[in-house]
């Protein structure tokens, strides 16, 4: 496993804040999260910018949640992480979704944001 706890540690930074503005339905915040010229590849058709992912998670049904565990990580280069991670959605009227999740987090102005972001749902 190529996993380092210093890369984990950065994924994690940036996506427990992803998870806690998904998990309270906050779409701006998301998106906040997100470079401004993130490329995002939800189970939509793509978009690029910060209007696109708050779009998407404003359309997500209130009371959508998100929990993630790391697989792997990659430093691709001193201010690049990419990350794979599993990921289960849960719904209040539905069962649970499960997908896989790659993103490239950079560091920009110190902070780290997600730059790209690519949902595969494998069944």
């Amino acid at each position: 496993m190529t996993t380092t706890k210093d890369d984990a540690a950065i994924l994690s930074g940036v996506l427990d804040r992803w998870k806690a503005a998904v998990d309270a339905h906050r779409p701006e915040d998301v998106a906040e999260l997100f470079t401004e010229d993130a490329v995002f590849q939800g189970l939509h058709p793509y978009s690029v910018g910060r209007q696109g992912v708050a779009a998407y998670y404003d359309s997500q049904p209130l009371g959508m949640k998100a929990a993630y565990r790391v697989l792997e990580t990659r430093r691709l280069a001193d201010d690049v992480v990419l990350g794979y991670l599993a990921v289960e959605f849960s719904f209040t009227d539905r069962p649970p979704l499960d997908v896989k999740l790659s993103v490239l987090v950079t560091r920009v102005a110190q902070e780290w944001h997600i730059g790209h972001y690519q949902v595969s749902r494998l069944e």
